[in-house]
């Protein structure tokens, strides 16, 4: 069942620090006002979550169709997620874990 934006930000709202924002016009999470998640508009959509470059090539290596990235986010420290595809319980974990690195 897909996860709705709604529903991300109930999950992250009860954690330290976290609001609810915009980040390049888009609804967005932030944390001390750094930017931890975005939903993305773009054709390819998805969540944008920022994560290590490391952690980010094992979930693609993984293979796991909910996680994605384009050539715009080659480089960076983020993994997109496809809300209809993603496990409410991975999606809590890299929600806090960009939560808790963003708030430091």
């Amino acid at each position: 069942m897909a996860i709705t934006w709604e529903e991300v930000v109930d999950l992250a709202s009860s954690w330290p620090g976290v609001e609810e924002s915009t980040w390049y016009r888009t609804p967005a999470l932030k944390v001390r006002g750094k930017g931890v998640a975005r939903l993305r508009t773009d054709a390819e959509g998805g969540l944008m979550v920022k994560c290590s470059l490391s952690e980010k090539e094992a979930m693609l290596a993984a293979g796991n169709p909910a996680f994605f990235t384009t050539p715009h986010y080659d480089g960076y420290g983020a993994i997109l997620v496809d809300l209809d595809k993603v496990d409410r319980d991975q999606l809590t974990e890299l929600l806090e874990e960009a939560c808790r690195e963003r708030s430091r």
